[in-house]
C-alpha cells in the first residue's frame, strides 16, 4: 500500500467544494481599466457560480510500483457529473516489464466487485495513456481505486519498477441552456 504520510488525504481531495471567489475588494476592481471592470461588474450578476470539478490522484504522481497492489480509495458520490478523463502517465520503468492498470468501483468502500469500471491497456514504456470513465449509468458506485499489477520476464533483476501516476479529473456536466449540434439542425 501508498505510504499515507507522503500523501495526506486532505492534499489528494484537493478542489472538491471550492467556488470562484467573485467578491474581490472595490479599490482592487476599480484598479483596472475600464474594458476589464465591465465584464468583471457584469459577471457579479450573472447565475450563482459552479463548484470547480475535482480532480482525484488514484495513484499519486512519482510513485513507484513495484509490487502488485491496491491504491487509495476515493469517494466520488459528490461528482455532477460521474464522468471522469483519465490519465494514466508513466515516468520510469526498466525493460522487459508490463504495467497492468484497472480502475475499481465499490458502493460500500469495501467490496470491490470481480471486475473493473475501466483496465488501461497494457504498458511497457514511458508514455502517457488517456480514457474516459463514466460511471453515470452506474449510481449505486460511489467509491472508486485504482489497482496496478507488475510483471517482470528476462535474465536480469527479477524485481519489476515503474514510476507512474494516475489523475482522475472530473468532467464538468453540460449545461442543459447548450445547444446541441442535433438542436441546431432541428432547427434549420
Amino acid at each position: 500500500m501508498l505510504d499515507p504520510s507522503r500523501h495526506p488525504r486532505s492534499e489528494l481531495v484537493r478542489n472538491r467544494n471550492q467556488t470562484a471567489d467573485i467578491h474581490q475588494p472595490i479599490t482592487k476592481l476599480f484598479s483596472l481599466p475600464l474594458a476589464l471592470r465591465i465584464p468583471m461588474l457584469e459577471s457579479l450578476h450573472q447565475e450563482p457560480m459552479h463548484r470547480v470539478p475535482f480532480e482525484l490522484p488514484l495513484i499519486p504522481p512519482g510513485s513507484v510500483l513495484q509490487t502488485n497492489e491496491d491504491g487509495y480509495i476515493f469517494p466520488i458520490e459528490e461528482s455532477e457529473s460521474r464522468t471522469f478523463f483519465c490519465t494514466l502517465t508513466v515516468f520510469d520503468q526498466i525493460e522487459q516489464e508490463s504495467l497492468d492498470v484497472s480502475i475499481w468501483g465499490s458502493p460500500d468502500g469495501l467490496n470491490f466487485g470481480k471486475r473493473p469500471v475501466l483496465r488501461f491497456p497494457q504498458q511497457f514504456y514511458r508514455g502517457i495513456a488517456k480514457m474516459v470513465l463514466d460511471v453515470s449509468l452506474r449510481p449505486e458506485l460511489k467509491f472508486v481505486r485504482a489497482r496496478w499489477e507488475v510483471n517482470r520476464w528476462g535474465r536480469v533483476a527479477p524485481t519489476p519498477m515503474f514510476v507512474a501516476g494516475l489523475q482522475l479529473e472530473e468532467i464538468p456536466p453540460m449545461s442543459r441552456d447548450t445547444p446541441t449540434k442535433r438542436a441546431i439542425l432541428a432547427a434549420k
